[in-house]
């Protein structure tokens, strides 16, 4: 009988599907699809580092801070999130289904854990109370506006976590949550995002990172590119710039071979100015017209965010479609900028 082995090079990137006959529904509000918070997925929030990460992390970018700082057992990691997501995706089923939702969420810890693709065994259960400590241990600092608020004060990831049934083996059955106003805003003013159910599936936290940076920036467009070293900067990656490229080279080669990166092809390229990272989209999200095609430039990502307050609850991609084909159509001569533009058909469309 043979005792082979597979080598880390043959092995799949994706993890197992563990729960392959899941029903998502496994709350009654609970929607299909997962979604995170479009703040936190821009923002170098969450640790990459499977190890406790003690670090004080600051970070700026065209005039937002965020200091984040880690609670003892260190910061909340990018696995941690999938409780923030599971949340969110909890209460975005509510809202859209017009029922009243508050910051504090109750749930069964095993419906969580199944719809993560986590194990349900006794270590992943002493794992998710960990992420608990983590999320509400982790302070934040910002002026990053959520719901049109801008916070100043610190506050936690979450509130705080309960456990309100445990077995007598000590496993959690019910847990109540109460998420950050920041985080609850961001969620009454819609602004998430839809991810791919494999997200789940990436072995590798900056796996994870980079498609929430990709879903955050290059959404529906066709193509988006970033500099290595600003990626660096969005994933809070630790790194130096070198072992940064050879984890990302990894990923990118890994992509190459099984496209197991959802929703994004991931490739590296030289630029004018150093090294960039283009994220290509596959199709399973619908494109936005080439650029071209309109005679207006890709958007600044900034400019999304501001198309959000302008138009509370609305599809910003889906208005920039219809924007796009509007200049398209009417002939129109493109618009010196067409950031400002973008922003005033945004104004008029939902006044």
């Amino acid at each position: 009988m043979s005792n082979h082995v597979p080598s880390p090079s043959s092995r799949s990137p994706l993890l197992p599907e563990r729960h392959p006959t899941l029903d998502f529904f496994v709350v009654d509000v609970f929607d299909a699809a997962p979604k995170g918070d479009m703040a936190s997925m821009e923002h170098p929030i969450f640790s990459l580092s499977t190890k406790p990460d003690r670090r004080v992390r600051h970070y700026e970018h065209n005039g937002k801070f965020i200091e984040v700082k880690p609670a003892v057992e260190g910061l909340a990691t990018v696995h941690d999130r999938d409780v923030l997501i599971y949340c969110i995706s909890h209460l975005m089923a509510a809202i859209n289904d017009g029922k009243a939702v508050s910051p504090v969420i109750r749930f069964k810890a095993h419906d969580l854990l199944k719809a993560t693709n986590r194990m349900t065994n006794g270590q992943a259960y002493q794992a998710l109370k960990a992420a608990f400590e983590r999320l509400s241990g982790t302070r934040i600092s910002t002026n990053i506006v959520t719901g049109g608020l801008e916070e100043f004060e610190t506050f936690g990831i979450i509130e705080r976590a309960r456990i309100v049934r445990e077995t007598r083996d000590g496993r959690m059955q019910e847990v109540e949550v109460k998420l950050s106003d920041w985080v609850f805003n961001a969620i009454q003013s819609h602004e998430v995002l839809t991810l791919h159910r494999d997200y789940f599936r990436l072995r590798r936290p900056i796996e994870r990172r980079l498609y929430e940076i990709a879903r955050k920036h290059c959404g529906r467009k066709s193509e988006w590119r970033i500099s290595l070293d600003l990626l660096r900067k969005k994933c809070g990656s630790g790194s130096t710039l070198k072992e940064f490229k050879r984890l990302v080279s990894k990923v990118v080669e890994d992509d190459a071979r099984n496209s197991h990166m959802p929703d994004y092809r991931v490739r590296l390229e030289e630029g004018a100015d150093g090294e960039l990272v283009l994220f290509e989209n596959r199709g399973s999200m619908p494109s936005l017209a080439p650029a071209s095609d309109v005679r207006v430039p890709l958007l600044d990502p900034d400019t999304y965010h501001d198309a959000r307050l302008e138009a509370p609850g609305w599809d910003v991609y889906e208005l920039e479609r219809e924007w796009r084909s509007w200049l398209a159509m009417s002939g129109a001569e493109p618009p010196r900028n067409a950031d400002a533009a973008f922003i005033g058909f945004c104004r008029k469309r939902c006044a």
